[in-house]
């Protein structure tokens, strides 16, 4: 095994793409209907580079590959969930501050245990707490304020390995529940409903009567009436026919208020109004809302937008909604319109596989540059984000704008599907050859065990607090939960696996970008302030 690991050592870029290949093969097999997914290739490259180090071989790729791959991964997953962060911070003040307490909770404990039951050096135990959450820059942070990087390195190696599959562990039984969640987003349904009020009441009315949103995409007046698209202002008179698309509660409600459902299709009536699925792929509609592209539809050519389709999910087309590149969205117009339509919103599909290099490149530049900003801390020294932790910032507001004049922002969700998936294995295969590594050198000491206990203590401080305290107190689903385990540790193998387990439910990806940064911030500064005791 010597000339092949000799081998390998020199040819790192092949060894990273093998990892990434042997690794996604191994975390396809599935034990009980359970596989490791995306982190089974940070165990397998644990398992290699201990294995070379152990034959006197170091095996490792490129720091700069898991950067690169770092950011490119933390950049997509801003990207894609900045539409729903922002809109979802304000319920997330508890559940930061629970994670924040939890934090400085385990850092206690670390230091009572490790201290006064384990008699281990201050530099080990801020070491093992940073291998225990899972986090570089807080090693980085536990080395400098106690002065002993080397022993620092040990505790994080050592605690590392459990600090991922603890929390693996986590996520998978939040997983569990997952059908139990409360937050699923309901299917996008229609129907057709006779009126049979006779008050005349509007659209606008009706949606302010029952309180919630649907579209009123369809209006027939007469049993061979003509079909038209109604207004807000539209009155409805008895016997009118119209659909009305929304998810399954609202839809009732429409028709508890206005008459009952109805077996007529309108929609089997395209002589004059027809509906088409047109991709989004012109880059001026894109970052505007629905509600801006309907105004332009409605008035040179009375159509509207009634659902938008996002990777494999429908939803409703609320007029606040913004519209990404390579969204499908249907649309209710003209028969006779609908090719024009087409064309003036592109119906490409390049617009789903667009990588957009401007935003990407700036975005990921000036999230470097964020990220290595120093923030002076109490007491002297100072930190930085890093650069992982800047991009996300940069990529969540990013997402969020959608456009910033004639830039468009905010990525396709298939693009950054795809840039997040080969960003983090690349990460996951240079962090697992860097960690095993440490790891066979951190094992041959004599306290490898206080270390692993310390660092199981930790873990499953933040593990169990985080589970039990988003279930019992915040009511938060499994499926959120599972990714806010993975932001709480900043630890993409967990979110990986969520993904793998849920088929990247959006949901994920929202929960872990939502304590990511604050986590990230905690964790240096906990660490800081643990070395320094």
């Amino acid at each position: 095994m010597s000339d092949i690991f000799t081998f390998l050592a020199e040819q790192p870029v092949m060894l990273a793409f093998l990892l990434v290949g042997g690794g996604m093969a191994l975390g396809r097999l599935k034990v009980k209907g359970v596989g490791l997914g995306a982190a089974a290739v940070l165990f397998l490259a644990i398992a290699v580079a201990a294995w070379s180090t152990a034959e006197g071989i170091d095996l490792a790729i490129p720091h700069i590959v898991g950067t690169l791959g770092l950011v490119i991964f933390a950049f997509a997953i801003g990207n894609n969930a900045g539409g729903t962060f922002f809109k979802s911070l304000k319920q997330a003040t508890g559940p930061i501050i629970t994670m924040v307490l939890l934090f400085i909770l385990a850092a206690v404990s670390a230091y009572l245990v490790g201290t006064y039951v384990f008699d281990m050096d201050i530099a080990l135990i801020a070491g093992t707490f940073a291998g225990a959450v899972t986090n570089t820059p807080a090693l980085a942070a536990a080395g400098e304020s106690s002065g002993d990087p080397g022993t620092a390195t040990v505790g994080y190696a050592v605690a590392y390995l459990f600090g991922v599959i603890g929390m693996i562990i986590a996520a998978n039984l939040a997983l569990r529940k997952a059908h139990l969640d409360t937050d699923t987003p309901s299917p996008v349904t229609h129907q057709n409903v006779r009126v049979d009020r006779t008050d005349l009441p509007t659209v606008g009315g009706v949606l302010a009567e029952i309180g919630t949103v649907v579209e009123f995409s369809r209006l027939r007046r007469g049993e061979e009436g003509p079909i038209w698209i109604p207004s807000s202002s539209e009155k409805l008179h008895e016997g009118d026919l119209v659909t009305i698309v929304g998810d399954d509660e609202a839809v009732r409600s429409v028709i508890s208020a206005l008459g009952h459902a109805s077996s007529h299709s309108l929609r089997a009536d395209r002589r004059m109004l027809d509906f088409r699925r047109i991709t989004v792929s012109e880059p001026n509609h894109v970052g505007k809302t629905v509600g801006e592209l309907d105004e332009i539809l409605a008035e040179r050519w009375g159509a509207k937008i009634s659902r938008v389709r996002r990777a494999d999910q429908d939803m409703l087309a609320l007029p606040s909604m913004m519209v990404e590149m390579g969204d499908r969205v249907r649309v209710v117009g003209p028969t006779l319109k609908l090719k024009e339509i087409s064309s003036w919103l592109g119906d490409s599909s390049k617009g789903l596989t667009d990588i957009n290099p401007v935003a990407l490149g700036l975005g990921l530049g000036f999230g470097i540059l964020l990220g290595s900003i120093e923030i002076p801390m109490p007491g002297g020294g100072s930190f930085s984000l890093g650069a992982a932790a800047g991009v996300l910032i940069v990529g969540l507001v990013m997402g969020r704008l959608g456009r910033i004049g004639n830039v468009v922002t905010a990525l396709p969700n298939t693009a950054n599907a795809v840039m997040s998936e080969l960003g983090l294995l690349l990460f996951l295969a240079q962090a697992g050859t860097n960690a095993g590594g440490q790891i066979g050198t951190a094992f041959s000491g004599d306290e490898w065990w206080k270390i692993l206990l310390l660092g199981i203590l930790i873990t499953s401080i933040m593990a169990g607090g985080l589970y039990v305290a988003m279930k019992s107190i915040f009511k938060m689903g499994g499926t959120r939960l599972s990714g806010l385990l993975g932001g709480a540790q900043t630890q993409p193998a967990v979110l990986a696996f969520a993904n793998g387990r849920t088929g990247a439910d959006p949901r994920v990806a929202l929960g872990y970008a939502l304590v990511y940064p604050v986590a990230m911030i905690t964790k240096i500064l906990v660490a800081h302030i643990l070395g320094g005791m």
